[in-house]
């Protein structure tokens, strides 16, 4: 796929997205709003009952910032969530036109994806321009033009990760009549193992050290702690090797399930 038409469809994305503005502006600043309420009110009452101002290092305005920026770099990371339209082809045998344009499928579907990151840059930019001006900086946040530069790598490595799961989950559509019940899965289980839920550092130090070796944090909590200054750079890059090694085995395998997949379509939909 050559780069002027990637542009093409990412821009194309984009702009679809963006062109309902009143829907897209209610969806996003009601769901942020009941996402940091709740996010807001859940951890007063747990540092109200410890009777602590710290939990495992964390204070209350600091856990409040890494939340905030969970929930927007999340929205970086995830692009177009679930790409049911991969499933969709599938079963209704949409992907036959993709097969024979001169141009790759995946890669159409990449940029796609890639185009729902742009209305997740500027709810970036809003929302976390608002909280700086309404609501005091942790004193121990220590974000800089370099952690900005390190959490910027690690959002390209999570979107990347993101959709090379997303993609076999979908192709499992090949086979099954219906892949929801993954999607929500592995939903659950990134949301929990990838820092979206809670700080990683809250978990059982042995639970630390099996995440260590897992992708997951590299779709949450990487990204924001590098961006918090709570990761140096040399543990990022440590963890950014780790997050390479892991998008190379995901992708063999996402390759050899949609090759294989193949062999089974039919063409005629269900």
């Amino acid at each position: 796929m050559n780069a002027r038409l990637f542009a093409l469809v990412f821009s194309l994305e984009a702009r679809k997205l963006m062109s309902y503005r009143v829907d897209f502006w209610l969806n996003s600043v009601i769901g942020f709003a009941a996402h940091f309420s709740i996010v807001y009110f859940l951890w007063q009452a747990i540092f109200s009952e410890s009777g602590s101002e710290l939990i495992r290092g964390w204070s209350f305005e600091m856990m409040l910032l890494y939340y905030v920026l969970v929930i927007l770099a999340g929205k970086l990371v995830r692009g177009a969530e679930h790409l049911g339209d991969i499933a969709t082809d599938i079963y209704e045998g949409g992907l036959t036109r993709y097969i024979i344009y001169p141009t790759s499928y995946l890669a159409f579907k990449y940029a796609q994806h890639l185009g729902n990151v742009v209305p997740a840059l500027v709810q970036l930019v809003l929302f976390a321009t608002l909280y700086v001006l309404l609501l005091p900086m942790p004193e121990e946040a220590a974000i800089t033009p370099a952690s900005i530069a390190m959490a910027a790598v690690s959002i390209g490595l999570g979107n990347l990760l993101f959709y090379s799961f997303m993609a076999p989950l979908q192709s499992v559509a090949y086979w099954a009549d219906n892949v929801w019940s993954l999607n929500v899965m592995f939903r659950f289980s990134s949301n929990l193992l990838g820092g979206a839920m809670l700080p990683l550092t809250l978990f059982p130090e042995w639970g630390q050290r099996v995440l260590d070796f897992l992708p997951f944090k590299h779709l949450y909590y990487v990204p924001v702690s590098v961006l918090i200054g709570t990761m140096g750079p040399a543990e990022w890059l440590r963890s950014l090797g780790v997050g390479l090694v892991w998008l190379l085995v995901i992708h063999l395998v996402f390759r050899a399930v949609w090759n294989r997949g193949k062999f089974v379509y039919t063409g005629v939909g269900i």
